[in-house]
């Protein structure tokens, strides 16, 4: 299918053929008829990607400082790496369109195949052929609303989440500041909610536009007679409210908002405007409210409304973004709401580009609405894009999922080691496209079975979400094909389980991600307590960080938590060092009022080995960035081994003190033995009895947070 693409790298800009994107749980897939242009929002969007890299930092500082700060913790070359991934990527536009469902499988039953329906959403409702979005952002178009008018939908929502801010009461009279898009749709709004509208902008056409939208009143900004007209528009009392959705690096519409506001006046800030507020002369002395419009409505940024598609109560939040989307159609079907002026240009999909020549500038064209359009095809539909024609050699990969973690430490080490990367797949084919571009797969797809049935690929990699690691192991080792599946092995007992059962009936490789016991230094300590002839006690600190609860990781449905996902690398580390099996584990965290902290991310954990050793695990979310992530003591015949951080270590042993150095986590020794293991048809560089004792304490973990008590923990619970 095509789809309009930018390289954030360079900044270019054009259409290209991408699989078609994927559909699951609480998604519904459509067929784009058209699609919106937000100029305002787009051209800063495409702006940033054209910058240099100088550029793009100054505009983006917040990301700056991560990068400031993740170089302290993981060093400068694997920040940089990281770095590369993010901006060496392809780049989605668009967020508001219309079109017709091709399938859909929200919660609901709400939308069937043919429904002309309007969707939202950047990295979603994107100017591509079809597009796959989340339930709550999509809703049905009236049967007397034409798909090119459906298309505004998302804009109008945002404006109308605007005017709801400022609640406007029938009589009032408001100020728009900023008469594009936005701003013209907001004066039509209030139009129709009975206010008499005031319209302020730098340009003489959009001033004339919007006296014809329904505005009584409209001037430049620079005009010296300003002040007066807004005096006398209403009646020297000043505005009730004034609504800013102008877009400008400066605080000049707020000031302007200060001073012709009447007292406990409202403004609203819908557009990105600097926030530099002047307490004097106006802002203190008048007690006026100052409101920041939050996009299409409540939902915004909410994981849990989005994207796993739970709406909030009818009687209590009336106005959502997926009702705000509703009542917009509504007022377009009832002709309260007048589009079709707004509709400046249309071009077809193929003409992308020189749509956007309009928006940056390089053709001076007045525009308001820009529309592309796009034609039925057959082929859109298409779920792999043949990209290259690489020779594929003994080892020949395909990945399933392919995040920054997959590009920065998965397939750089297969291709290192000398394996073909056959096909890459994710949900979104953008991404699937910009990932076979750069590492020159031979094909890109949205749909697992690609991989799964094309009998040339042998090995499989997967870095999906958590959720889907199990299905797609079994799925992998059903398929004939050798695995690597990033932790989790699985989200709990029943998967698991399904898992056991899977690999018994294989005679293929698995292999899940535990880096660090491949780390240079981890093996160069565990020689040094082989032959102690005494159990161990180890100590692990892991000063993991604050994520918040609506992190994908943190989300049951998804991630599982960060005990599944993430303390099992420090389990693993523990049997690594013990060469024993675990048997006991007792976990206790500490209890806390604040909603904003997950428990369980802040706990002590014991585990006590078959060969008597105990490793004891610190695993804290509350702790200072500043501190070092990971700090690893092993104890044992008068010897002790340190690792700070994978960054360095220590081995004191003959009252000698000897630094050991260190070169990674381990990430390229797994993946290259993981390859030498297949490449030779030997077992797992982990075995799987391992792994499952893993997996399976990590699930005891919480079941010992549940009750408060230690849980035993054996094989014959997932073998039987």
């Amino acid at each position: 299918m095509k789809q309009v693409i930018q390289n954030f790298k360079t900044g270019e800009l054009y259409v290209d053929e991408v699989p078609v994107p994927a559909i699951s749980e609480g998604m519904v897939l459509v067929e784009n008829e058209y699609s919106l242009i937000s100029a305002g929002t787009e051209r800063s969007t495409v702006k940033v990607a054209q910058a240099s890299l100088i550029g793009k930092a100054k505009q983006r500082p917040d990301l700056v400082a991560q990068v400031i700060q993740n170089i302290r913790k993981e060093g400068f070359s694997a920040t940089m790496s990281k770095v590369r991934t993010k901006l060496d990527s392809l780049k989605a536009l668009g967020y508001s369109t219309s079109g017709k469902v091709i399938a859909s499988m929200d919660n609901n039953g709400a939308f069937k195949p043919g429904d002309r329906v309007a969707c939202a959403g950047a990295d979603y409702a994107s100017h591509s052929e079809v597009i796959s979005v989340p339930q709550n952002l999509v809703t049905k178009i009236p049967e007397n609303v034409s798909s090119d008018e459906a298309a505004f939908t998302t804009l109008g929502a945002i404006a109308l989440q605007g005017v709801r801010q400022a609640d406007p009461k029938l009589g009032e009279k408001v100020c728009v500041i900023g008469l594009g898009l936005l701003g013209q749709i907001t004066v039509q709004l209030l139009k129709a909610n009975g206010c008499s509208v005031f319209g302020i902008d730098m340009s003489e056409k959009l001033i004339e536009l919007a006296k014809e939208s329904g505005a009584g009143q409209s001037m430049h900004r620079n005009d010296s007679n300003l002040i007066s007209a807004c005096e006398n528009f209403t009646n020297g009392r000043g505005f009730d409210s004034i609504i800013i959705t102008a877009a400008t690096p400066t605080n000049d519409p707020i000031v302007l908002s200060t001073e012709i506001a009447r007292k406990k006046g409202k403004i609203i800030v819908v557009g990105a405007v600097k926030m530099e507020i002047p307490r004097e002369p106006y802002f203190y002395k008048n007690e006026l409210e100052l409101k920041i419009s939050c996009s299409y409505g409540p939902g915004r940024y909410d994981v849990d409304y989005e994207e796993l598609g739970k709406d909030y109560p009818f009687a209590y939040v009336r106005w959502t973004e997926q009702r705000n989307m509703e009542a917009f159609l509504d007022l377009i079907a009832a002709k309260a709401i007048n589009i079709k002026p707004l509709i400046t240009h249309l071009f077809d999909i193929d003409e992308a580009e020189k749509a956007y020549d309009i928006v940056m500038g390089k053709v001076q064209e007045p525009h308001i609405g820009i529309l592309l359009k796009y034609q039925e095809s057959a082929s859109k539909l298409e779920s792999i894009t043949k990209v290259n024609n690489e020779p594929i050699k003994e080892i020949n990969a395909g990945f399933i999922g392919a995040g920054s973690f997959a590009q920065s430490y998965l397939i750089p080490n297969v291709k290192s080691w000398g394996g073909s990367l056959d096909g890459v797949v994710t949900s979104k084919g953008i991404t699937a496209k910009s990932v076979s571009d750069k590492f020159k797969f031979n094909f890109c797809s949205s749909d697992g079975k690609d991989v799964l049935n094309k009998e040339d690929i042998n090995t499989i990699f997967i870095a999906t979400p958590h959720v889907s690691h199990a299905p797609y192991v079994i799925e992998g080792l059903k398929s004939g094909k050798n695995v690597f599946v990033e932790k989790p092995l699985a989200m709990n007992m029943e998967q698991l389980k399904e898992v056991v059962h899977a690999e018994k009936s294989a005679d293929k490789l698995l292999m899940v991600g535990f880096n660090r016991r491949f780390a240079p230094v981890s093996v160069e300590l565990k020689k040094e307590f082989i032959n102690t002839g005494e159990p161990l006690v180890i100590n692990i600190r892991v000063n993991a960080g604050f994520i918040p609860k609506d992190h994908w990781s943190q989300i049951p449905e998804i991630g599982g938590g960060r005990i599944v996902g993430e303390v099992c690398h420090f389990i693993d580390l523990m049997q690594y060092f013990t060469d024993s099996e675990p048997v006991k584990v007792y976990a206790d965290s500490i209890n806390t009022s604040n909603e904003q902290i997950t428990s369980a991310d802040n706990m002590a954990v014991t585990v006590k080995f078959k060969d008597g050793s105990v490793g004891n695990l610190t695993y804290l979310g509350n702790g200072d960035k500043s501190l070092p992530k990971e700090n690893i003591e092993v104890f044992s015949g008068g010897k002790v081994g340190i690792i700070h951080d994978f960054r360095s270590g220590s081995l004191h042993k003959d009252n000698k003190l000897i630094k050991l150095k260190s070169s990674g986590k381990g990430h390229l020794e797994e993946v290259h033995q993981f390859l030498d293991q297949v490449k030779a048809g030997k077992a797992s560089p982990i075995s799987f009895e391992s792994i499952c004792l893993t997996t399976l304490t990590t699930f005891k973990i919480l079941d010992s947070l549940s009750t408060g008590m230690p849980q035993e923990i054996s094989l014959e619970e997932i073998l039987s």
